[in-house]
């Protein structure tokens, strides 16, 4: 849309809506997980995973954390811009600090949405953490 108000762009009708994979659905959302997890084994475990701690966890059954599909989808959308040709040469380096250090701080740190998967193969343990319960509409202003 212009400054007039005017749409200046036929509406593509096979246009995604959002980028955020949680606005896609169930079909589109298991293809993005599907593609996404090579990436998300080669690149990003095969490079920056290192060693699995009770402190650092990591959960191999991660789509079905969404916090971490969120998080991980982001950075490898993220990934996809900053590492392209046009994105210069400090893309890769602009992606290492403002992504992906944000996403593995977030995802492998003892309160992450990994936190409750255990990291032990003798001990297997997977767990998706609860959310908090969602507003109570008691408490939401009424208009007078």
């Amino acid at each position: 849309m212009d400054l007039d108000g005017e749409d200046d762009a036929p509406d593509a009708p096979d246009a995604p809506k959002s980028l955020c994979i949680l606005a896609l659905d169930d079909e589109e959302f298991a293809a993005e997980i599907a593609t996404m997890t090579p990436w998300v084994d080669q690149i990003l475990l095969r490079t920056y995973g290192r060693e699995l701690t009770a402190g650092r966890p990591w959960c191999t059954r991660w789509p079905e954390h969404d916090e971490a599909v969120v998080r991980i989808h982001s950075a490898w959308l993220a990934w996809q811009s900053l590492t392209d040709l046009e994105a210069g040469a400090t893309g890769p380096s602009v992606w290492q600090r403002d992504h992906l250090e944000p996403l593995l701080g977030h995802l492998r740190s003892p309160d992450g949405p990994f936190a409750a998967c255990t990291t032990s193969p003798d001990r297997p343990n997977h767990r998706v953490l609860a959310h908090p319960e969602f507003t109570d509409a008691t408490a939401l202003p009424s208009a007078a």
